[in-house]
């Protein structure tokens, strides 16, 4: 049997033009909302190498880097791009229904 995920509202769309983050708390977890290309994600907001919050660090094109060592985490996948880090970091799905931004986290 498939669950469904339950999502919840964090944001308003308008909230989070291109370029800007947003920490959100759902259900216990730090949730980073990334606007990068047009295009919203969200990931968790610690670094899975220093366990630093990614909200103050660096983001580009589809990817946000640790603002302690530079790690950068790929903003789809949660991937870990370069090293410090090793191990991604988790990626939740994201879903704009009548003008919020909303998480399955």
């Amino acid at each position: 049997m498939l669950m469904q995920a339950e999502f919840t509202r964090v944001a308003r769309v308008e909230e989070l033009p291109p370029g800007a983050k947003h920490v959100a708390e759902i259900n216990g977890k730090a949730v980073l909302l990334c606007n990068s290309n047009g295009k919203v994600f969200a990931i968790s907001n610690i670094c899975s190498h220093a366990e630093e919050k990614l909200d103050c660090g660096r983001m580009g094109n589809g990817w946000i880097a640790c603002p302690i060592h530079g790690a950068r985490f790929d903003l789809a996948t949660g991937k870990a791009k370069n090293p410090p880090a090793k191990q991604p970091i988790a990626v939740y799905a994201v879903r704009l229904e009548e003008g919020w931004i909303e998480v399955a986290a």
